[in-house]
This record gives C-alpha cells, sequence and structure tokens, in this order.
C-alpha cells in the first residue's frame, strides 16, 4: 500500500468520525443520547438501518461468495420486502404509540417482566457475539496488508468505534452513517467500472455476463425444495422473511435506528426505502464479485487467496507438493484463457466443454491446496472465500483506490458495530440496569451509565474478536448466530400482536423450551440454518398455545 492510499484512508475515516461527533456535541439528555430525541428524517433512517445491516463482512465475505458459489446467495434477501411491509404495518405503530426506548419494553405492557427480560438478554447474547465479528473481518484486512498482529488491529478498529459512539451516542452513529454509506457506494461502483475496465477490449459487458453463464455463476433462482440447502428461493422467500422480520422487527440495532424517526411515516418511509434498494444492492455486490472471478479467468490468480498462509506453506515440510499444485494451476489458467478467447471468436460449443472442464481442473487443484492445508497447518484457516476481494483490490487496483476500498471495509465496520453497541448498551440499560437494578437516577447520571455500558460491550466485543477464528464464512457465521435466536424473539412478538388471549407464563416457557429445541436442531444439522427462523417462532406459537395459563408461577 502506497503512502497516498495511507492518506486517502486516514483522511476518510478521520472527517467521517470528526464531522459526527462535532454534529452530536450538544448536551445530552437519555432521550437525546439514545433516540436523537426522535428528529430523524426517512432518508436518515434508510440509510442507517442499511448501514447497520451492511457490515464489513457484507463487503469483505459476499465478493468471495459470489466468486466461489455465483448469484444464488442473493435468494437469501428475498424475503426482506417481505418483512419491511409487516414491520411498516404492525410493528412501527405500536412502537411509536407506547414510545419506548427499546423493542423489549413493548413486552413488558403485554405480558410482563419475565418475559421482556427474557428477550432482552437473548438479544445480548447473540448481538453481543455478532459485534465481535464484525470488528474482527475488518481487521482481517488490515492484519493482512500490513503484515501485523490481528489483535492489534482488533483493539485499533474497536476503539475508534467506541470513541465516536461513548461520545456522539445515538446521534453521532446516524450522522456518521449517512456518510459512510455514502463511501461505501462510490467505492464499489469505482471498483466495478475498474474490473470492467481491466477486461480483454474485446469482451462486452453481455459476453461477461455469458461467459460467467457458462462458468455456472449466473443461476439465481434455485426452486428445488431441499431443507438442506441454504440458498433456494424458497429458503429465502420463507426463511429469509422470518430473519429479516425478526432482525428488523425485534433486533434493537435495528429497532433503535427507526425509533429515531421524526413520525412513523418517516420510519416507515425509511424501512420502505431500505426494502426497494437491499436486494439490488445486495445483488450488485455478488455482480461485483462475478467480475472479480472472470478477472481472474484471465489473469493469474494465486492458489490459495490468504497469501500469509500461502507463505507458510511454501516454508513448511511440503512445500514441494504445495508448490508443485500452483504451477498445474498457472499451466491450467493458461490453457483456460487460451479456451475462452477462442470461445469469444469462434462461439463454438467444443470450447464451452473445454472450459468448464479447466474450471472444474481448477476447483480439484485449489481444493487439493486447502485438503494440503489442513493437514500441514492444522491450526491456519483452509477456506480463503474472505480474502479474494481483498486480493484483487490490494494487487489491482491504482494507487489512492486501494485506500478508498479499505475505506469501504472500515466504514461498513463502524457502521454496523457502532450501531450494535449504541442498542446493546440502550438495552442493558433501559431493559435491565434501569428497571430491575436502579431505577431511582436522574437523566444525566442515566447518561453517563449509557456511555458506560457502551464502553463494556465494546470490550466485550474486542474479547470477543481477539479469541475468534473464521467459520465456514464470515457473513455465514453472523446469520446462523442470528438464526439461532431470531426465530424464539420473533415468535414472542407475533403472539404478543396477534394472540390477544395469550398469557405471561404461556409465552414466557413457550420461548425457554423453543430456544433449547432450536440449538438441538442445529446441532443435529436437521436442516438449514435458515429454517432456524421459522422453526423458533412457530414453535413459540404453538407451545404458547398448549401450555397451560397461570400453571407455572415465573417471578423475577
Amino acid at each position: 500500500m502506497q503512502n497516498f492510499d495511507w492518506i486517502v484512508l486516514v483522511l476518510t475515516l478521520f472527517v467521517i468520525i470528526a464531522y459526527g461527533l462535532y454534529k452530536s456535541r450538544t448536551k445530552q439528555n437519555l432521550e437525546s443520547y439514545l433516540l436523537d430525541s426522535n428528529s430523524a428524517k426517512w432518508w436518515t433512517v434508510g440509510l442507517s438501518v442499511m448501514a447497520t445491516q451492511a457490515s464489513a463482512i457484507t463487503f469483505l465475505s459476499t465478493p468471495g461468495q459470489a466468486y466461489a458459489d455465483g448469484m444464488k446467495f442473493v435468494q437469501f434477501y428475498f424475503g426482506l420486502p417481505i418483512a419491511m411491509v409487516i414491520i411498516c404495518l404492525f410493528f412501527i405503530p405500536r412502537y411509536k404509540k407506547l414510545k419506548v426506548f427499546t423493542a423489549y419494553e413493548f413486552l413488558e405492557n403485554r405480558f410482563g417482566l419475565n418475559t421482556r427480560v427474557l428477550t432482552a438478554t437473548l438479544f445480548l447474547l447473540q448481538r453481543g457475539l455478532a459485534a465481535g465479528i464484525t470488528i474482527y473481518a475488518p481487521a482481517i484486512v488490515l492484519s493482512t496488508v500490513l503484515n501485523i498482529e490481528l489483535n492489534y488491529m482488533v483493539l485499533l478498529i474497536g476503539g475508534l468505534v467506541i470513541l465516536y459512539t461513548v461520545v456522539g451516542g445515538t446521534k453521532a452513529v446516524n450522522i456518521t452513517q449517512q456518510y459512510q454509506m455514502m463511501i461505501i457506494f462510490i467505492g464499489l461502483f469505482t471498483a466495478f467500472f475498474i474490473i470492467l475496465n481491466k477486461l480483454p477490449e474485446q469482451l462486452s459487458f453481455i459476453e461477461t455476463l455469458e461467459l460467467a453463464g457458462i462458468s455456472g455463476k449466473m443461476e439465481v433462482l434455485d426452486f428445488s425444495f431441499n431443507l438442506n440447502d441454504r440458498y433456494t428461493f424458497w429458503t429465502g422467500i420463507i426463511g429469509g422473511s422470518f430473519l429479516a422480520l425478526s432482525y428488523f422487527g425485534t433486533d434493537q440495532s435495528q429497532v433503535q435506528r427507526y425509533l429515531t424517526g421524526r413520525s412513523i411515516d418517516e420510519s416507515r418511509y425509511g424501512l420502505l426505502f431500505n426494502g426497494l434498494f437491499k436486494v439490488p444492492m445486495q445483488f450488485f455486490i455478488l455482480l461485483v464479485g462475478i467480475m472479480v472471478f472472470i478477472f481472474y479467468q484471465f489473469n493469474p490468480s494465486p492458489i490459495f487467496y490468504n497469501l500469509q498462509v500461502k507463505d507458510q506453506m511454501t516454508q513448511s515440510v511440503n512445500a514441494d507438493q504445495f508448490i508443485s499444485l500452483e504451477q498445474r494451476l498457472k499451466e491450467n489458467s493458461i490453457q483456460l484463457k487460451s479456451a475462452l478467447i477462442k470461445y469469444g471468436e469462434h462461439r463454438s460449443e467444443n470450447e464451452i466443454e473445454e472450459i468448464i472442464q479447466l474450471q472444474e481442473n481448477e476447483k480439484s487443484l485449489r481444493q487439493e491446496a486447502k485438503s494440503l492445508i489442513a493437514i500441514t497447518l492444522p491450526k491456519a484457516e483452509s477456506n480463503d472465500k474472505d480474502y479474494v476481494f481483498i486480493h484483487f483490490i490490494l494487487n489491482n487496483l491504482p494507487v489512492g483506490l486501494v485506500g478508498l476500498l479499505l475505506a469501504v471495509f472500515f466504514c461498513a465496520a463502524m457502521s454496523s458495530t457502532a450501531s450494535e453497541l449504541n442498542a446493546l448498551a440502550s438495552t442493558s440499560l433501559i431493559d435491565i440496569y434501569k428497571r430491575l437494578l436502579n431505577p431511582e437516577l436522574n437523566e444525566s447520571q442515566y447518561v453517563r451509565v449509557a456511555k458506560m455500558l457502551t464502553i463494556g460491550w465494546g470490550l466485550i466485543a474486542i474479547v470477543f474478536a481477539s479469541v475468534a477464528s473464521l467459520f465456514e464464512n464470515l457473513i455465514q457465521f453472523v446469520n446462523i448466530i442470528g438464526s439461532l435466536f431470531y426465530g424464539t424473539i420473533l415468535g414472542v412478538f407475533l403472539v404478543a400482536f396477534f394472540f390477544k388471549k395469550i398469557v405471561s407464563n404461556q409465552v414466557f416457557w413457550a420461548a425457554i423450551i423453543s430456544e433449547i429445541l432450536v440449538i438441538i436442531i442445529y446441532m443435529q444439522d436437521w436442516v438449514a440454518f435458515l429454517w432456524l427462523n421459522l422453526i423458533g417462532c412457530v414453535l413459540v406459537v404453538f407451545l404458547s398455545h398448549i401450555i397451560p395459563p397461570k400453571t407455572i408461577k415465573s417471578t423475577l
């Protein structure tokens, strides 16, 4: 990375953070610190909601996901627009009418303190873990770029987020997220057009997509009904709807974003904006990954994209075998490039068969390399999907744009992590500390406690990030964590909204039993994780109806 890249990166982050702190410098009470005094306009709500979901994991993992598996992942988001409409109709009016600070306050009005504390605790568990991952993802990038200890990067990123979230509260989070999303969009579009410019001149955009289709990367829709397949139309529409409904409707990190809206309509417009643009945005990010895939069909690529692990392998006892695999990949790549050029000239079926065969050879060689890494370096991560896009950026973008794209990762990480810490502190303060432990403090004292809780959750996230290791894919890891808890929480809210005869102890014990069953189902690997959202929700609703009312007293 050149000096100018560092200037672009540091200046971008400094200006955004400084401006956010400047705009949130006014005296703070509890409402202004946690809800920005309900002053946000719809576009602020919409961008803040989008920025909270679009973490650095999205921009690191999604292009790599497309590179490996194609466009199927976009089906994961098909249920999101449906969820936005339901939340606008049923959730927002109730939250706004009661003037709650958190989603879980609403549940006490309906079911009592036990259920409120239970759902708040489930949220704190899953979101506390997820906050660590959203710090960990960009730390991987910077540690790879600088070859510096990963834990130092975790401390730096976590410290920056804690700084402006603690000082500025929700207002600082909302303001910075607007400009962070601008940088993200500019960076992504810039990367996309640079990739197109680097492809062979004789290759049009349509022909590029055609080549991606031959390679099996443009298969968007899969209508098969397989409960073990993570990415099908039905999994996305059904399981994805329940995940989005729970995430946007009951997860405080999102609820807090639209509770800041000036009115019910402003909050609704913000969510609908997210519903309209999220799927196209995700499609575009996947398309960037497809373009990276095509680029590397015509240009040399490493046999393993995590270059730190690759370097370790070249110095290991199996170095000769690993280097041999890489040499075979280079030879295969030369043949593949030649076959692609021939296809562009002749459009022959023979060339298509040759292309497919050479691509299968490439997959096989890469899989052999991963297996060899797993044997030789058992503690190293043998999955390199999350390194594909960053490898392209560092080795192919011009000076200055490398810094801009790294700023994209940092902006995404800070925006989502700031929302999470803000929400964790709000829930801890409002639903636990103020409600159970110390209800007699004044406004300024509660603001100080909220700041201390933000620091505390930030430190917990940093600790978790420091000991975390890559899962199969970072974006999947976060969604798996959510799916373990979201269905249960959503089920409680749906019972609260639509089943008026259900009483407190019924839903309380239904939620506990459902959560235990969801964890068992996941551990047994009976279904793809997205279905856990539906299963958890249905279990809560069903069990709430069969558990006798008031047979078990449950009081805190």
